[in-house]
């Protein structure tokens, strides 16, 4: 029984010396459902209608790891530049980062999305599985790639779509960046974000790590 006991712990020992210190800081926070960080919380840079400490402290622990220990740089904001896809595109040209989308609607749900690259027109889906969804209301979830699809972000000037399959979108926006929709979806097997449907839009921030 010893013996079995010292196979097994050497085994563990192995795989924990083996993982990254990021691989296993996040294996223990899925593990224990803490988001309690050991680094501190980034500083923003740019003013936000929507994030608090408690939003920014879990969303932390599931940024990919080249975005973490980064400044949060306020990119697009509603607020600032208007209702239009169109203005969010061309805030983010040249962008070389991933982006935080965070919506707060007008019934004060907030959620949104991460994006492994920048947002631009594209004819064809493009990201990577770095790309998630989440949502604090009633409590906060994430909702990460599934492996079903590569169907990550596709946008034009009439809309944006993150997530998709068998014509359902994870989360939808109109070119005006006014009404929203979020429906479950193949790419990430997630719940709807909002508690209906279809949702408008009272804020929209995107955030860049850089």
């Amino acid at each position: 029984m010893a013996m079995c006991e010292l196979i097994v712990n050497h085994t563990l020992n192995h795989e924990v010396l083996s993982m990254s210190t990021d691989e296993y800081r996040k294996t223990s926070l899925f593990a224990t459902g803490s988001f309690e960080l050991d680094f501190p919380i980034p500083d923003l840079i740019g003013k936000t209608e929507i994030l608090t400490e408690e939003h920014r402290e879990k969303l932390c622990a599931h940024l990919p790891a080249r975005a973490e220990g980064y400044s949060w740089s306020l990119i697009f904001s509603t607020s600032q530049h208007g209702f239009a896809l169109n203005s969010l595109y061309r805030k983010m040209a040249r962008l070389e980062s991933p982006v935080l989308i965070v919506i707060e609607d007008t019934e004060h749900n907030v959620f949104g999305a991460l994006t492994s690259c920048s947002l631009h027109v594209s004819d064809h889906f493009y990201g990577t599985g770095e790309s998630l969804l989440y949502k604090f209301n009633p409590s906060f979830k994430v909702f990460h790639w599934t492996g079903e699809n590569m169907y990550f972000i596709k946008g034009n000037m009439e809309s944006l779509s993150i997530g998709a399959g068998d014509g359902r979108f994870g989360l939808w926006l109109d070119g005006d960046l006014n009404q929203g929709r979020s429906q479950h979806c193949s790419t990430y097997g997630n719940e709807p974000l909002a508690p209906q449907e279809d949702f408008v839009i009272k804020t929209l921030e995107c955030w860049a790590f850089v």
